[in-house]
């Protein structure tokens, strides 16, 4: 993520996105449930990890976690919860090959330019070791625009998303879909979908 104006919005309103979000990661089965398919003490990054509740849960079950975000002040908020390694870092900048058992991509990819997801997706898939597991999560339509607070979205279909996988050499799993209120005080759709590396 390099939009400007988004990166803005997200540093300013660090603090109130993690006290909307904390609660839910303690008892999100789609988390739980990602969690349970990994081996023990495996290595997860947690791609685009905000505040690092996500992580922090992965955290405290026994998993190794790398957590990126590209915005400080989210990085600060993740650094501080016990087992979590947060780095400050873009989609673009994950490299590298047979790192991570598993990858959490939680609502953080739908900032990413359409014309970018390919590239990263592919590096994601590289980074993945065999048999490894991504959890991507994202808001569904089939344009690109910015929410009331100023974010730029990038909307996916079911179909393309799937395609995208597909073509980066991930396998879908699992697939849920539910609708949800966001920062911006305004309900959307969602797709959750599981694949194997």
């Amino acid at each position: 993520m390099s939009d400007p104006e988004t990166l803005a919005v997200y540093a300013a309103k660090a603090e109130e996105y993690a006290a909307i979000t904390g609660d839910h990661n303690k008892t999100d089965p789609i988390l739980a449930a990602f969690i349970a398919s990994l081996p023990p003490k495996a290595h997860v990054l947690d791609l685009g990890c905000g505040p690092g509740d996500s992580a922090a849960a992965m955290a405290a079950a026994g998993l190794r976690v790398h957590a990126v975000d590209a915005v400080p002040e989210m990085i600060a908020l993740a650094a501080r919860h016990k087992g979590v390694a947060a780095q400050l870092a873009t989609f673009d900048q994950i490299t590298g090959t047979d790192i991570y058992d598993g990858i959490w991509a939680n609502y953080s990819l739908l900032h990413a330019a359409r014309a970018d997801l390919p590239d990263i997706l592919s590096a994601l898939h590289t980074a993945l070791r065999a048999n490894g597991r991504l959890h991507i999560a994202m808001k569904t339509g089939t344009d690109s625009a910015r929410d009331r607070l100023g974010r730029k979205y990038t909307y996916v279909t079911e179909d393309e998303l799937r395609g995208l996988l597909g073509a980066a050499g991930f396998t879908v799993t699992k697939k849920q879909t539910g609708r949800d209120k966001g920062l911006d005080g305004t309900y959307a759709d969602w797709i959750a979908l599981g694949a194997d590396g």
